[in-house]
């Protein structure tokens, strides 16, 4: 009887143990609206490219508020702290950590309890002096003759402002490569265009070093994750960037690949002052539609001004394929080997994803084209035909 009281409680002893340790999981937030009494906080957690919902908070009488948030060993987690839409906290947490924020409805709060906090604040900070000075020194120069003197030396004020914002944010990745705040500035984005801090082909070894470097620490987060596969599609675009500089007088890796009739048309044989290079899949609805809605106009409007079209399907269902091209009837240079993912365009161009699109402009590869939407496409033909 006694060996069973005592097997209870040690069972006791377990499960409160185990409840301890439950309880301990995680990283808690508590802090202080200022002036801010029955306010409604939103707590969201970054999913790699997009903000999630974790927490709605109301505060106290006095403004304070507190939460938990579920933090995997080995997993730091974005949160962060918005009041009428407004991003208010930053906050990179682990495991254990215990952070307090003071905040106001006017300004983004203060934090303490988190050394990783700190830095991604002073990440953002930065980033916002850069982008503030960028746009203000870019609406000045809107104000301004383009061909004046003061122009030029504004745009080389931006240039030389931007060269020494990159060569920081290399530095800051190259002296923090245990820290997952490198990955955000990896990211960066400015100006009114949205463009890349980092937007050099050769900043895949930036982005490769520093996933190589936090993949020992953290194998298991999301946003490494997201790192690598970044790291990834830059080193693909690397060595295309490499493959062009050593291809033939062309100007790009060239191509030969079945049409639809079943005669072989290669890329370089294509004359045409713009040529849109352009991978898709009939299989998938939605590019169908593309074609109806967005590419056929275009091309019934740019065709006769120097414009031709090079669609590469990444079909292994050639009949299938075909089958959309007749009944869609589509004008343009429609070609298929049938290997799907695995054709030799996909390598050498390092497509990631479909659709994607490269413009050949004059007989050259234009690395400087940015298509990723409609608008872009249009845009790009409307400047260049």
């Amino acid at each position: 009887m006694r060996n069973m009281r005592n097997f209870r409680t040690i069972l006791a002893g377990l499960a409160m143990l185990m409840a301890m340790v439950s309880c301990s999981r995680g990283a808690k937030i508590s802090g202080n609206f200022n002036g801010a009494e029955g306010k409604q906080l939103v707590v969201k957690l970054l999913d790699v490219n997009k903000y999630k919902v974790i927490d709605t908070l109301t505060t106290g009488k006095n403004g304070e508020f507190s939460c938990k948030v579920d933090i995997k060993k080995g997993q730091p987690e974005f949160i962060y702290l918005f009041y009428n839409n407004k991003k208010i906290a930053s906050l990179l947490l682990q495991e254990g950590d215990k952070v307090k924020i003071v905040a106001d409805s006017i300004s983004k709060a203060s934090v303490s309890g988190s050394s990783e906090t700190d830095k991604l604040m002073e990440v953002e900070r930065d980033m916002e002096e850069f982008d503030n000075a960028f746009a203000s020194a870019n609406a000045r120069l809107n104000d301004l003759d383009p061909t004046s003197p003061e122009a030029l030396q504004v745009r080389r004020d931006l240039a030389k402002d931007y060269i020494s914002y990159y060569r920081s944010r290399v530095l800051y990745v190259m002296q923090n490569p245990f820290s997952l705040t490198v990955v955000p500035v990896l990211f960066q984005h400015y100006g009114e265009s949205n463009t890349p801090v980092f937007n050099q082909p050769t900043d895949a070894i930036h982005f490769r070093n520093a996933c190589d470097s936090l993949k020992t620490i953290y194998p298991d987060s999301r946003y490494v994750k997201a790192l690598e596969e970044e790291a990834k599609r830059r080193t693909d675009i690397m060595e295309l960037d490499m493959r062009i500089r050593d291809a033939n007088p062309a100007g790009y890796p060239d191509l030969e690949i079945t049409d639809v009739a079943g005669k072989k048309v290669k890329l370089s044989d294509v004359d045409a002052k713009v040529v849109m290079l352009y991978f898709w899949a009939a299989a998938e609805g939605s590019q169908k539609m593309f074609n109806m809605d967005v590419l056929k106009p275009l091309y019934e409007t740019y065709h006769p001004k120097g414009l031709e079209i090079y669609a590469i399907s990444l079909d292994t269902d050639k009949t299938q394929w075909a089958n959309v091209i007749k009944n869609q009837q589509l004008p343009w240079i429609n070609v298929c080997d049938g290997t799907g993912t695995a054709s030799q365009a996909v390598r050498l161009y390092g497509v990631t994803s479909i659709p994607y699109v490269f413009m050949i402009k004059n007989g050259d590869l234009d690395t400087s084209a940015k298509i990723a939407n409609e608008s872009a496409l249009r845009s790009y033909l409307s400047a260049n035909l």
